[in-house]
C-alpha cells in the first residue's frame, strides 16, 4: 500500500511540474521580488565599481557630452539697454557689468563681469549654485581683490519655462531636468553645456595679452562645474569647489540631471579630483544645496518631474573621499576646508605667492552691503537657447547616423552584410544598451502547473540568471503536442506595468485584455508553443530607480533584461519540444521596445514583431513639438545615452536583419503618428529590398488603438515559422 501511495504521489507531482524542473513555490508578487533582486544586484555593482576605475580626461568629456566645438570668444558683449544699462556698479577699484559671450551657434553664456581698474592679480570664473544668481555673489570681498572675475549664470531649478506654449503644456520639471530630457538621448548633457560655457571664458582669458593665474571656483552646482571644468582643461591653474564634493555612489538619489552614463564605471569625485593634480584644489564642506524635487504640481500643470534630493554629505564621508583622491594622486595639492578655514588660507593655497599677496593687500572690507537686482529676463533665454540648440541636433544626429552606419553597410551580399553587422551589434550592446557578463548561475529551472483550458496547459517557470536576479514567465503548451514533437515557439512580451498573466487572460472586463487580446493564449490555441516572460518594467519608481542605479555604471535596464532573455533562450532551446532555430519574439508597447532592443543583440531569436511601439524613436524622446513626446510625460527612465547619434529604430531593425521583422501599427495608437512610423520604417524596407529579401519585412496598419491586432502578425508568424 505504501508503495502504491508513493507512486501515485510521484505521478501527481510530475503532472504539476515540467520535466527537468524542480517544484516552484507560488509567490504573491514575482514581479516585485524580481525588481527587488535586481536592485540588490545593481547596488552591489555600484559598490564594486570603486575598485576598477581608470579615470581619464577623455572619458569625462565623453560622459558629460562635450563633443561640440566652441565658438571663438574675441570679447565679452555688454548686455543692456536704455532701461537697464550694462554698467551695474562702479567703485574706485572696479566696474561691474552684465555680459554675455558666444559658446555655440545660438547659445550664449550670460552673467556678471567684474573688471578691475588696474592690472588683475588673477582671473577668476566664479559659478553660483543653480538656485542662486550671479548678482548674489557680488560682494565687497569680490570687488576689492583686484581680480578680473566672470560669474556665469546657471540654468536654474525653477520650472517656469519647462513648458510647451504651443500646446499649453506646463510641467513641474525643473529647468535643468527639462534640458537633460532633451539632450541625454543625443549624447549631450546639461552638465557638459555649462562646463563648455565656463571653458569659453577660459578661452577668452587665455587670449589676453598679459597672462595671470586662472582660477575657477563654484558653489553647489557651480562647484560641480568648476571641478569638471578643471579636470578637463589643464589651462585652469587652480580650483575652489564648495558644496559639491562627496562620495558619488548615491548619485541615483540626486536630481536626475546629475545622471551621467558610465560615470561610476570610471569616475567618482575622487577620480575627478585626481585629474586636477598637481594643481591646487580646495574642497570645502560648506554651502551644499538642500533641495527635494517636488512630486506635486498646481492644477493645470503636469506633475512629472523625476524624484531626487540634494543634501550635505556627512563630514566623515567627505573626508574619506578626499583621502581616496590623495591616494589616487599623491602629487595633488588638496586642501580640505571647513567652516573654520579662513579666506586668507584658501587664497594662499590657490594662488602663487605674489598674486595671493597682491589680492590680499587689495582687500578693503568695510561691511558695506552690495545689492544688485538679478536679471529677470535671463533665465528664459538660458533655457530656450539650449532647447533650440538641442532641437536642431535632431537633424545633425540623423546625418551622423547616416554617415556612421548606413553609408558603411555592405549591401551586395547577405554574407558580407551579416559579417559587417556583427561588430555593429557589439557596439550597440556594449556602448548603448550596456552589456553585463553572460548569466553565470546554474539554471535551476523551477515550474508549477497554473491552469488549463480546453486546448492549452499553462505553467509558471523561473530560471536563475545572476546572484539575486532570475527570469520568470508563463509557458503555454498545446494539449495536442505529441511526445517528441517540435513546434515553433513565440515569446510574447507584455508592456509597461504588465505581468505575464496579462497576455493570457480572456476576461474582457480586465483592462489587460483590451491591450493584449490574450495573444499568448491565442497563439498557443493555434498550435504554437508560447512563453510570456516578465520584463521588470513594473512598479513605477521601484523599477525606474533601477535605471538610475544602472546608468552610472554604463548599463541600462536592458542590460539586465537581455541577460534574462539569454537564460530564457538557453532554457527554451534545451526543451524537447523546441526547434532551436524557430524561437520568435512578439512584443506590445514596452514589449515592442523590447522587440527592438533584445532580438537586435540576441540572434537566437529568429524573427521579431514590434507592436505599438515602432517609432521615429529619437524624435519621440527629444522633441518638444508634440505633447505625446517623452519630454512631457512621467517616464523619466526612458532616455538612453547617445542613442540619437548611434541607433534609432531603423538601425536596430538593421541589426535584426536579415531575420524577418514586422511592425504592427494602429492608426489611433497615441504612442506615435503614422507619418513618423512610416518615415522610420521606410528605411527598414529599403534595407531589406536592397538585400533582395524584401519579403522578410512588412508593416501592418489597422484602424485601431494601442493594442494587439493579431491578424497580419499571426499570418506572418505562420509563414516565417513554417506553421500551418
Amino acid at each position: 500500500m505504501k508503495i502504491l501511495i508513493a507512486l501515485l504521489a510521484a505521478t501527481s507531482l510530475h503532472a504539476q511540474i515540467l520535466p527537468g524542473t524542480k517544484p516552484l513555490e507560488p509567490n504573491p508578487d514575482f514581479s516585485a521580488t524580481m525588481v527587488a533582486g535586481i536592485d540588490k544586484f545593481a547596488l552591489r555593482l555600484i559598490e564594486q565599481s570603486k575598485t576598477g576605475r581608470k579615470p581619464t580626461r577623455e572619458k569625462l568629456k565623453a560622459a558629460i557630452g562635450i563633443v561640440d566645438e566652441r565658438v571663438p570668444v574675441t570679447a565679452l558683449e555688454f548686455v543692456g539697454d536704455t532701461a537697464s544699462p550694462a554698467l551695474l556698479l562702479e567703485t574706485e577699484q572696479c566696474r561691474v557689468f552684465r555680459v554675455r559671450w558666444p559658446v555655440f551657434d545660438g547659445v550664449h553664456g550670460e552673467g556678471i563681469y567684474v573688471q578691475p581698474k588696474g592690472k588683475p592679480h588673477a582671473r577668476v570664473i566664479y559659478l553660483p549654485d543653480a538656485d542662486g544668481t550671479p548678482e548674489r555673489l557680488v560682494d565687497e570681498w569680490l570687488l576689492t581683490t583686484g581680480c578680473e572675475v566672470v560669474i556665469p549664470a546657471l540654468v536654474s531649478r525653477d520650472s517656469e519655462f519647462s513648458t510647451n506654449d504651443k500646446f499649453n503644456v506646463k510641467t513641474n520639471i525643473p529647468h535643468r531636468e527639462w534640458v537633460y530630457r532633451q539632450s541625454y538621448e543625443l549624447g549631450h548633457h546639461i552638465i557638459g553645456y555649462e562646463v563648455q560655457k565656463a571653458l569659453s571664458i577660459v578661452d577668452w582669458f587665455k587670449a589676453q595679452p598679459e597672462q595671470v593665474p586662472v582660477l575657477i571656483a563654484g558653489v553647489g552646482e557651480g562647484g560641480m562645474q568648476a571641478l569638471h571644468a578643471a579636470a578637463i582643461d589643464e589651462r585652469i591653474d587652480s580650483v575652489y569647489s564648495m558644496g559639491y564634493f562627496a562620495p558619488r555612489e548615491g548619485v541615483w538619489q540626486e536630481p536626475i540631471e546629475r545622471n551621467v552614463f558610465g560615470l561610476l564605471r570610471d569616475l567618482g569625485d575622487a577620480e575627478i579630483a585626481s585629474l586636477i593634480a598637481p594643481r591646487p584644489l580646495v574642497l570645502q564642506h560648506l554651502f551644499y544645496p538642500n533641495r527635494v524635487v517636488s512630486m506635486e504640481a498646481p492644477k493645470g500643470m503636469r506633475a512629472i518631474a523625476a524624484p531626487g534630493k540634494l543634501s550635505a554629505p556627512d563630514l566623515a564621508a567627505f573626508n574619506a573621499e578626499i583621502e581616496r583622491a590623495k591616494t589616487l594622486a599623491p602629487t595633488g595639492r588638496i586642501l580640505a576646508a571647513t567652516q573654520e578655514t579662513n579666506n586668507d588660507q584658501i587664497i594662499r593655497h590657490l594662488l602663487p605667492l605674489a598674486s595671493a599677496d597682491a589680492a590680499l593687500k587689495s582687500l578693503k572690507i568695510t561691511g558695506a552691503t552690495i545689492t544688485i537686482k538679478p536679471d529677470a529676463t535671463r533665465q528664459k533665454r538660458l533655457v530656450r537657447e539650449l532647447e533650440a540648440f538641442t532641437q536642431r541636433l535632431l537633424v545633425t544626429t540623423e546625418t551622423e547616423r547616416k554617415e556612421q552606419f548606413w553609408n558603411k553597410l555592405p549591401l551586395k551580399s547577405l554574407p558580407e552584410f551579416e559579417a559587417y553587422t556583427v561588430k555593429e551589434r557589439e557596439r550597440f550592446w556594449n556602448e548603448v544598451i550596456g552589456r553585463l557578463p553572460d548569466p553565470n548561475l546554474p539554471m535551476n529551472a523551477k515550474s508549477r502547473f497554473v491552469r488549463e483550458t480546453d486546448k492549452v496547459r499553462i505553467y509558471e517557470v523561473t530560471l536563475d540568471v545572476w546572484d539575486d536576479v532570475f527570469a520568470w514567465g508563463w509557458l503555454c503548451l498545446p494539449k495536442d503536442l505529441k511526445d517528441g514533437e517540435k513546434r515553433p515557439v513565440v515569446v510574447c512580451q507584455h508592456g509597461l506595468e504588465g505581468i505575464p498573466e496579462d497576455t493570457i487572460t480572456t476576461d474582457e472586463t480586465n483592462r489587460a485584455f483590451g491591450a493584449y487580446k490574450a495573444f499568448t493564449l491565442r497563439l498557443a490555441e493555434q498550435g504554437f508553443i508560447t512563453f510570456a516572460p516578465h520584463n521588470p518594467y513594473r512598479g513605477m519608481h521601484a523599477f525606474r530607480t533601477l535605471q538610475r542605479k544602472l546608468n552610472p555604471l554604463g548599463l541600462t535596464l536592458y542590460s539586465v533584461i537581455n541577460g534574462q532573455h539569454q537564460r530564457i533562450l538557453e532554457w527554451l532551446k534545451s526543451q524537447p519540444f523546441t526547434p532551436p532555430d524557430k524561437i520568435a519574439f512578439y512584443g506590445l508597447s514596452y514589449g515592442g521596445k523590447s522587440a527592438m532592443r533584445t532580438p537586435a543583440v540576441l540572434t537566437n531569436y529568429c524573427l521579431s514583431i514590434c507592436s505599438g511601439d515602432f517609432n521615429e524613436w529619437v524624435r519621440k524622446c527629444v522633441s518638444t513639438d508634440m505633447p505625446m513626446n517623452y519630454t512631457h510625460t512621467h517616464e523619466y527612465e526612458i532616455w538612453e545615452w547617445n542613442m540619437g547619434r548611434t541607433f534609432n529604430y531603423a538601425e536596430m531593425a538593421a541589426l535584426i536583419a536579415p531575420r524577418p521583422f514586422m511592425v504592427e501599427r494602429g492608426h489611433n495608437d497615441g504612442v506615435g503618428i503614422d507619418e513618423w512610423v512610416n518615415y522610420e520604417f521606410a528605411k527598414v524596407r529599403r534595407l531589406y529590398n536592397k538585400l533582395l529579401i524584401g519579403e522578410r519585412t512588412t508593416i501592418e496598419h489597422f484602424d485601431g488603438p494601442h493594442t494587439i491586432n493579431g491578424v497580419g502578425t499571426y499570418q506572418f508568424l505562420k509563414e516565417k515559422l513554417g506553421w500551418k
